[in-house]
């Protein structure tokens, strides 16, 4: 299997939130999801520009779903988890699970 690019920290933590909901949604229950799971304020801008850079990368697809009757605002973009995506998650659990394997927190110095 092909090696992957490395997911940032931010781009893994989108995928998590997708794959946390369900594999398909849109921006704003990322944004919510995001801030609920980390405790940190997300900004939607930040969010939709990582999904086009995942989108582009293979990892995501979108659509644009169509306005529900009676709903306000306009229709919304939804993203789908892909294949490489759940590639790119599992090699990158991998990666730091190796990497924490044999650290003992508590033989850490700490200053």
């Amino acid at each position: 299997m092909p090696q992957q690019e490395v997911l940032g920290g931010f781009e893994h933590q989108v995928l998590l939130a997708i794959a946390r909901l369900d594999g398909e949604t849109y921006t704003v229950p990322i944004v919510l999801e995001l801030q609920q799971r980390t405790g940190r304020e997300v900004a939607s801008a930040s969010v939709f520009v990582t999904l086009r850079r995942l989108e582009k990368r293979g990892y995501l697809s979108s659509r644009v779903a169509a306005a529900i009757p009676g709903q306000v605002g306009r229709p919304r973009r939804m993203f789908r988890l892909q294949p490489a995506g759940v590639a790119a998650l599992v090699e990158a659990r991998e990666a730091l699970q190796n990497l924490w394997a044999g650290v003992a927190l508590e033989n850490i110095a700490r200053s």
